[in-house]
């Protein structure tokens, strides 16, 4: 059992319209989970094309790169919960086995505040379950 409910996402065939969007919301945390290691990209997450089957990131030369099959993603989920006392809320990308491929975290400013932009944003894609 998985802490995702089915009903709490929205499905895989969003994720590249949610990732093209994220390519506009500035400063983001990236986070990849792989053999018990921990993976963190903090600074915008990059824009991206298809080609060749993949979502390919073009982040150019500031860190983060890769190719996403968005056909594995079978869900988006909404990460909120607190995260050493504060509040956290992430996009939560599943694969068919319902285990997280990757999260994006709102970002946060100098003083660790949420971005409230991104939070508004965040909240209003929950509610539709949608990004349009």
């Amino acid at each position: 059992m998985t802490a995702w409910d089915d009903n709490q996402g929205m499905p895989g065939d969003q994720a590249e319209a949610l990732l093209r969007l994220l390519a506009e919301w500035g400063n983001t945390t990236t986070v990849i989970v792989h053999g018990g290691c921990v993976f963190e990209f903090k600074g915008s997450f990059p824009a991206g094309s298809l080609g060749e089957g993949y979502y390919n990131l073009t982040g150019g030369s500031s860190g983060l790169h890769g190719h996403i099959n968005l056909g594995r993603i079978r869900q988006v989920a909404f990460q909120t919960r607190p995260h050493r006392g504060r509040e956290s809320y992430a996009f939560v990308f599943l694969g068919k086995d319902n285990e997280p491929i990757f999260k994006v975290f709102l970002g946060r400013n100098d003083d660790g505040a949420l971005f409230p932009g991104q939070v508004a944003e965040f909240h209003r894609i929950k509610e539709h379950r949608s990004v349009q």
